[in-house]
């Protein structure tokens, strides 16, 4: 089912209990590169206090092998990482988003994704590693992708504050990139 701007509706929202688990929806438009990146990311790094989940507006269908090599390159698990479409985040039973963050390039004239009804979302614009065709290139460029991750989410656990008193829009401010992108 499509909302009237042609997007899923948004999943009825409950409110969120003070020490539950943060669950962020990292989006991209083809949920292969940078978002599954994310997911793994913040779910390593987000000390049980994060869930993350990964989704795209026009999935690949798998996530990319070099995401996934990059991955188990840093010692992360790639178990359960799947190219999906964001309808599945909107279908009953769903999980309660928290927040949104989009990390499609948009200076390279991407569409990103915009998941409605979300209420707090962040746009943490990345280059396309999956869009270079030179394997070492490519290669190169997913290692900085997941260092730049690394680095946002870092920021994002830093500034989140203590379970009971998290500051989730300071958070999601502190982890954008600093490149002057938005």
């Amino acid at each position: 089912m499509q909302a009237r701007n042609g997007l899923p509706p948004s999943p009825p929202r409950t409110h969120r209990e003070p020490t539950a688990v943060i669950t962020l929806l990292i989006l991209c438009t083809g949920n292969s590169a940078r978002s599954i990146l994310g997911e793994a990311v913040f779910n390593a790094l987000g000390q049980g206090r994060v869930l993350a989940v990964s989704a795209g507006s026009q999935p690949k269908g798998a996530p990319h092998p070099m995401a996934l090599a990059t991955l188990s390159a840093h010692g992360h698990s790639t178990q359960g990482l799947t190219s999906k479409s964001w309808d599945v985040f909107a279908e009953p039973g769903a999980p309660r988003i928290d927040a949104v963050i989009t990390v499609c390039d948009s200076a390279a004239a991407q569409s990103c994704p915009i998941w409605p009804g979300a209420p707090a979302q962040a746009h943490w614009g990345l280059p396309d590693p999956a869009a270079i065709d030179d394997p070492s290139a490519a290669s190169a460029a997913f290692e900085a992708t997941y260092q730049a991750l690394r680095q946002h989410v870092s920021a994002f656990m830093a500034a989140l504050g203590e379970p009971g008193d998290e500051d989730l829009a300071a958070a999601l401010k502190a982890g954008r990139p600093k490149s002057g992108r938005t």
